[in-house]
């Protein structure tokens, strides 16, 4: 498999700046940071009202998503609490930037930046630990038999729910990549052709959905954005929780 440059230890950091200032174009406009809050704002009629809901985001690159995540509960009068996970030193350093320079106080002070592997979340935090657990754009950077292991991490640290938000690889999406990267640093055009290239097709997303027994999960592809979601609650996940029931549509 190739890997992309931006999961070297030793990426440039001026590049690798570049290249997650180009990601977090595309989870604004592409369904990156829609995918992720669309499934909350369809959870949140029932969340709790007497303490935070929490979720770990893996491969977190920027913040961006978990920090979007965290402004759109607070408008909608939640405290979201959010644990953004990365492996990569750099990133992290360069997350802390975007959240301190990009953000209000009030939604960064919401998001917790960790040093973390995704194999090590379940000895890191414990089973359960979340109530929700996103990956958005992380899984497609990992081997075959890994992005099992870590759907399984994920479902195993997630108390109510978890969120694979990723590629779908079709001859769209390569079109499409090369029209988006052009003008891009080496490292963007790079890692770009190689993401679709180890994006997912329909047909594998519920392969491991099965093989895994997460069916409570749906699976929800987007055409116009070249993305799809495997998303969903566990059964009776908030049962008994007093919540705010007709606050918030299930669209």
């Amino acid at each position: 498999m190739t890997p992309e440059l931006m999961d070297e230890p030793g990426a440039s950091r001026e590049q690798l700046a570049d290249a997650l200032a180009f990601i977090r174009g595309v989870n604004l406009r592409l369904g990156g940071r829609s995918g992720l809050i669309g499934w909350l704002r369809r959870w949140s009629w029932q969340w709790p009202t007497d303490r935070p809901v929490t979720l770990l985001d893996l491969g977190t690159g920027s913040a961006d998503i978990p920090a979007a995540a965290r402004a759109w509960a607070l408008g909608a009068g939640f405290n979201l609490r959010i644990t953004a996970a990365d492996n990569h030193a750099t990133t992290l350093d360069l997350a802390r930037d975007h959240l301190a320079e990009a953000w209000p106080s009030e939604v960064a002070g919401g998001v917790e930046l960790v040093e973390c592997d995704a194999f090590g979340i379940v000895d890191r935090f414990g089973p359960g630990s979340f109530d929700y657990v996103h990956a958005g754009m992380f899984l497609h950077h990992l081997e075959d038999i890994d992005v099992a292991t870590v759907l399984r991490l994920m479902e195993r640290v997630a108390s109510k729910g978890l969120v694979w938000n990723d590629l779908s690889r079709t001859w769209v999406a390569r079109r499409a990549i090369d029209v988006l990267t052009t003008g891009q640093n080496a490292m963007v055009r790079h890692d770009a052709a190689v993401s679709v290239e180890k994006g997912f097709r329909r047909g594998e997303v519920l392969g491991y959905r099965e093989r895994l027994g997460l069916s409570w999960c749906g699976y929800a592809g987007r055409f116009w954005t070249q993305r799809f979601e495997l998303a969903g609650e566990k059964p009776g996940a908030w049962a008994g929780t007093t919540g705010r029931a007709g606050s918030n549509s299930r669209d």
